[in-house]
């Protein structure tokens, strides 16, 4: 399984690197390593995101890395990183056509 990011939802995590990096480089590192490496576990576990809370009924996923959840699915053997949100950010779906 290969974890991909789409073009929006690479932008998104590099903004929210650099948000925090303005106040604190070294935290901003240490989130970023916490976040990939909960994206390693997608190569051999996929389906181990909880459902999207917000939309139960569709069947992307979700990590949760506090303070961040990051959005994706399976399509394959790729898992489509499609959007990652702060956990104080309001939740939308984001339609996969980049």
């Amino acid at each position: 399984m290969k974890v991909v990011f789409l073009e929006r939802a690479l932008a998104q995590l590099l903004e929210h690197f650099d948000y925090v990096a303005a106040d604190n480089i070294a935290a901003a590192h240490h989130v970023m390593e916490r976040i990939l490496e909960a994206l390693r576990q997608l190569e051999e576990f996929p389906q181990s995101g909880r459902r999207i809370p917000e939309f139960p009924h569709r069947p992307e996923r979700e990590l949760i890395v506090p303070p961040y959840r990051i959005q994706y699915h399976v399509e394959g053997d790729t898992a489509w990183i499609v959007a990652v949100w702060h956990g104080r950010q309001d939740v939308t779906f984001e339609e996969a056509d980049d």
